[in-house]
């Protein structure tokens, strides 16, 4: 079978969107919807993608020159929906980490109009010790205060060659936070007052919501899907059919530039983006997290299965209808019916959505999207979420190992491994306490309360202040060591 690259053809436009990650989201979303652009609207233009870590997919997607399949499923109307799309507006993948001139020379490019970025919930971060003269720089904000700085002095200072951020991470106020950490690297470089004023006036940092599940390359079903296109396609995207892009400009909106709405795209405009995201955040990405952890230790895989599980399925829907939305400001009926669609996308039985792949950084996803919920629950109710406090210590479970494999700590799930994905200093601390000798379950889920809860820096506060939330959640440690995940959830009833 021939590949994709001797099946599809390349087609040359300008490069106008510089992309911050190479991952499967972003590619079966933003660069879904550039395509989408391209062949509705006219955009013609192209995305160069940049690899925001030394180790990455890029020299798979140069290998297939940045062809690859996307393909949408799921039901609509009561019937099932398959769509392929061969994408074919992604130009490259630079990794700076092996060629930094490569990434330099693209702030050089007079097309550029956009940098889009998706470098997970820790990538809009300060990192000490960042220098101009790096190559590149180690933080994400670093490498783009430093790309701004070239093209400043590429075009001498002209306004119209300004970039416009639409940073995708989810966090609060994304474009906020990466405009102010630029400028913080900007002070401490002592760069010129003209580079300040350009960054705060020619350039513009949206705030971002997006919204689609993408479970990526299904790798147990690529074979069917190649024969069915008729190549060999080593980065098919998988992804459900809903998508949701809410974009929050500071000065005017960009879709004369970016025709969203010509393309029939689901692309919100505003100057106020506060409601979609705490809905999107608390409802939809706060139930993966509060349920995936746990539903894993019950020795399930995949959201699909943890919504069908008679055991995670009711402690799923509970933690939701009865936590997280009693928690939140807002219309109560539309909520529920924002949940109640959001739980049918996660049983849609065409996407593979494995809970390893949400567990990636689950400590800052809990701090996101979980915790908020935590606080206004307790609040609203002066009771503490119980649901919501087992998937705390569902979190410190899961974090359970000693060895580490490459970046990864290594777990253990009924004899079998899986890894541990986060920051290596959460990593290392979690090592320690599990390493360290233990008389008891009981003295092994105090000792780690203690080193992990009252952790200011993780969570924004010491958990342990919130009432009640340490004695349930040593509580419930002690029940999963002793009798395992599924007593655990069980014990809630």
């Amino acid at each position: 079978m021939k590949g994709i690259v001797e099946t599809v053809k390349t087609v040359d436009r300008p490069i106008r969107v510089l992309q911050f990650g190479e991952g499967n989201f972003l590619r079966a979303f933003v660069d879904w919807i550039v395509d989408n652009l391209n062949e509705k609207a006219g955009f013609d233009g192209n995305v160069m993608m940049v690899q925001p870590l030394a180790n990455g997919m890029g020299d798979m997607i140069n290998a297939q020159k940045g062809l690859y399949t996307t393909c949408l499923r799921g039901i609509q109307n009561g019937k099932p929906v398959e769509e392929f799309r061969q994408i074919t507006s992604v130009a490259g993948c630079i990794n700076p980490y092996s060629d930094y001139d490569a990434f330099a020379s693209q702030a050089e490019n007079p097309d550029l109009r956009f940098v889009i970025s998706n470098t997970t919930e820790a990538g809009i971060a300060y990192h000490a010790g960042d220098r101009l003269e790096d190559r590149p720089q180690v933080s994400f904000p670093g490498k783009l205060c430093a790309f701004l700085y070239r093209r400043y002095k590429a075009f001498g200072g002209d306004a119209s060659k300004g970039l416009v951020m639409i940073p995708c991470e989810l966090i609060d106020k994304n474009g906020d936070n990466l405009r102010r950490i630029v400028l913080q690297y900007a002070d401490e470089w002592k760069l010129e007052k003209g580079f300040v004023d350009w960054v705060e006036n020619a350039c513009d940092f949206c705030n971002s919501l997006v919204d689609r599940i993408v479970p990526g390359y299904p790798r147990a079903e690529a074979d069917a899907i190649c024969q069915k296109l008729g190549y060999k396609d080593n980065l098919i995207d998988t992804a459900e059919i809903f998508h949701l892009w809410v974009i929050e400009c500071h000065r005017r909106s960009y879709e004369d530039e970016l025709p969203t709405a010509k393309a029939g795209l689901n692309v919100v405009w505003t100057d106020d983006m506060t409601f979609y995201r705490t809905r999107k955040v608390r409802i939809l990405n706060g139930t993966h997290t509060m349920m995936s952890l746990a539903s894993y230790l019950c020795g399930i895989d995949t959201v699909e299965d943890s919504v069908k599980s008679p055991v995670v399925g009711p402690f799923m829907r509970d933690g939701l209808f009865n936590e997280i939305i009693p928690s939140m400001d807002g219309d109560v009926e539309e909520l529920k019916k924002y949940a109640s669609d959001v739980l049918e996308r996660f049983a849609n039985p065409y996407i593979e959505h494995l809970l390893l792949s949400i567990s990636l950084n689950s400590v800052s996803k809990f701090k996101t999207r979980d915790l908020p919920s935590v606080l206004g629950y307790v609040q609203k109710t002066g009771r503490l979420p119980q649901h919501l406090a087992l998937s705390i210590a569902a979190l410190i479970a899961f974090y359970r190992g000693t060895e580490f494999e490459g970046d990864a700590l290594v777990g253990d799930r009924n004899g079998g491994k899986y890894l541990i994905k986060d920051s290596r200093e959460y990593l290392e601390t979690f090592a320690s306490i599990y390493g360290a000798q233990h008389k008891c379950n009981g003295c092994l889920s105090k000792a780690l309360c203690d080193g992990i809860l009252t952790k200011e820096d993780w969570w924004g506060m010491d958990l342990t202040t919130i009432p009640g939330l340490r004695d349930a959640v040593e509580g419930y440690l002690v029940k999963i060591f002793d009798e395992g995940m599924e007593a655990a959830i069980r014990s809630l009833a």
